[in-house]
Formats: structure tokens, sequence, C-alpha cells
């Protein structure tokens, strides 16, 4: 049913728009109290053998809304009725800004993939803060997780300031933090993945988010696929000299190998962050390099290219103690996390492990 609506519908129209009418659909349908309940009990999780303990946080299960979606914080209990076990938001900015012009983000259907060159469009961090502020807390308050990144107009040279401030607005309502330096969307934005560069961040942050609430917010850094091997060795390493929680791999790439796309087209969108299905290959190669190099003493979130439950459960074997997407879900439609759910339970059973947690890490423990 969804792949006709999204063959008559969603794939004839801007991508973009086609993002903001499936969104405004997905938050009407939340805010109808019986079609939320029915919405619900067809499609969140209830078997126990997915609940998972990551972060410190009690969770439904492992999978995750990625952040890019839902960039102000304005339809969180719309996705969760979807199923989603966690929702990121953001990615979100010290101060408001429109993003990059229109059009910025295109499919590539034969690729199922998409490339944005979005810019960190969002409301800043006060306005967003003072909405999670006045969210209502009830027992089926999802898990929130907040992902914050530079502000463009910022140099380089005043990036801390600018996360620091994100930071203090924004702690106090996150259930888990992020700091983004892998978009390819800011100017200079990944040039803070250098170690020397990025430990002087993240500690600032990590201060920050202490100052600013009475219990310990987990911090993780996102990644970029496009990273060296010895980079990636290189930030594992700096995560746990500063104590981080954890490390989201990946974002989104600017290659733009073994696409299926015409390539004229591909030329003609230009630059961008390539995600979806061409990202599964180097997302699964980093997470196992993570896995190696920290040997869970950190909590990993492996996400890019993931689209069925057997790409979920390859990254759960290989050390993922949680798997997040995002482009599939244009592709697959709001039974999606129902069929990732349903296949990760027939692996746990199929493979004999009491519980997804005791999967965590199967493929490569002992070696």
């Amino acid at each position: 049913m969804y792949k006709l609506l999204f063959d008559l519908v969603f794939k004839r129209m801007d991508p973009e728009k086609a993002h903001h009418l499936a969104f405004f659909w997905i938050r009407l349908a939340s805010s109808v109290p019986g079609l939320r309940t029915l919405v619900r009990l067809v499609l969140v999780p209830r078997d126990r053998a997915l609940r998972t303990r990551a972060l410190g946080l009690d969770l439904p299960g492992p999978f995750g809304l990625a952040a890019g979606f839902d960039k102000n914080g304005v339809g969180i209990d719309g996705l969760a009725m979807l199923g989603f076990d966690y929702v990121e938001i953001g990615t979100v900015t010290g101060e408001p800004q429109p993003g990059n012009p229109a059009p910025r983000l295109f499919r590539l259907v034969e690729d199922r993939a998409l490339i944005n060159r979005m810019g960190f469009n969002n409301q800043g961090s006060a306005r967003v803060a003072a909405r999670l502020a006045a969210r209502p807390h009830t027992s089926s308050t999802p898990v929130i997780g907040v992902n914050i990144g530079k502000t463009k107009v910022v140099e380089e040279a005043d990036a801390v300031a600018d996360y620091v401030k994100s930071t203090e607005r924004l702690a106090k309502y996150a259930d888990y933090l992020v700091v983004n330096v892998s978009s390819p969307n800011t100017p200079g934005l990944r040039n803070l993945q250098a170690v020397d560069h990025l430990r002087p961040l993240l500690a600032a942050v990590r201060e920050a988010a202490d100052r600013t609430t009475a219990h310990h917010v987990p911090l993780l850094v996102k990644i970029a696929p496009d990273l060296a091997d010895e980079d990636v060795d290189a930030v594992a390493d700096l995560a746990l000299e500063l104590g981080l929680d954890g490390i989201i791999a990946t974002n989104t790439t600017i290659g733009r190998e073994g696409l299926r796309a015409d390539a004229k087209r591909v030329e003609e969108i230009g630059m961008g962050g390539l995600s979806g299905a061409p990202l599964k290959a180097r997302a699964l190669e980093v997470l196992q390099r993570l896995r190696a190099r920290t040997g869970g003493r950190l909590t990993l979130v492996s996400v890019g290219g993931v689209e069925t439950a057997e790409d979920a459960w390859q990254r759960i074997i290989h050390g993922a103690d949680l798997v997040q997407g995002y482009s599939a879900f244009i592709y697959e439609g709001p039974f999606w996390c129902r069929r990732i759910h349903r296949g990760l339970s027939a692996r746990v059973r199929a493979g004999g492990f009491r519980d997804l947690a005791a999967a965590v890490g199967s493929a490569v423990r002992g070696s």
C-alpha cells in the first residue's frame, strides 16, 4: 500500500515538500488520542526479548530514528507512535538558521538513497529547549536524544562557545546528547573531527552538561564514514580518554562511488551528503573497527544503510548496542519499524539468545 502511495504521490513531489507532508500526517495522527493508541498497539514492539539497556536508559528495543527527520522536536510522540524505540532530534544549532537554499534534498530511488545539503536548518537551541521544556512526561514518553551542531555563521575558532550555548539550553531536556562534527553541509565542520580540535570541544560540552544538569547526561560524538581508519581509531581513543558514553557511526558521506543512478544526474545534483543503502558496507566496517578498538567500553550506535532486520541484526552481532535508521524510512513507510522488530525477534530466538543484549558482539566475541 505504501509503495503505491510513494509511487503515485511522494515520488512525484519535491522530496522536501513530501517530507513536510508526511510529517504533518504523522503529527496529525498522533494528536488524535484514540487513533494514536490504535497505531501504537499495532506498531510499537512488545517483545520483552528486545528490551534494551544502553547509556543507562531502558528502551523497548534497540532501533531508533536518526537525527535529521525531526530537526526541531515537533513530532517526537508521532514518531514514537510508529514504533521507533527512541527518537534523536536535531541537528540543533546555537542560533536559528534557514539552512542552504532549495532544492537541497534529492532522492536516488535506484540506490534507495538520498542526497541532502540541508545545512542544519532549524529554529535554534533556545526555541527547541522551550518546546522540550513544555512537553508533558508520562509513562509512554519516549527516550529523546538531542543532536547539536555548529551555527554556520560562527567561526571555527568560536565553535566551542557555540556548542556550549546549545548544551546549556538543551542538556537538561535530553536523555542523551550528541555532538555532531560530521555533517558535510556546514563549511569547516568536519575539521572539528581532528583530535586536536575535538578534545577541547568535547571536554567543554561535558563540563557544560554537568554544570547545568543535576544528573549525568550521556554524551556521544557522531563521526563521518569518510574518516580514514587511523582517524576512526584516534576518535575512539579520545572518547575513552575523555570518558564519553558512546560514538554514533556514521553520518552521511561525500563519496559517490558505486551508484546505480545516472552519473550525469548525480553530477548535476552536486554537493551534499549521501545517505541510505550505499553506506551499508562502510558503516559496518567503521562499527567493526570501533568495536575492536573500544572492546565494549563505549556504547556504539550504528547508522548508515540500515534497511532491513538483517541489516540491523548484522550491526548488533558485530558490536552495536543500538541501531538507527532514517533514509529507508522514506522508502519503506510507516510499517518499517514493525518489520525491523519482528525480524530481530525471530533472529534472537533462532540464534538461541536469551535476549537481544546477549547477541551484541556475538559475531566477534572472543576474536
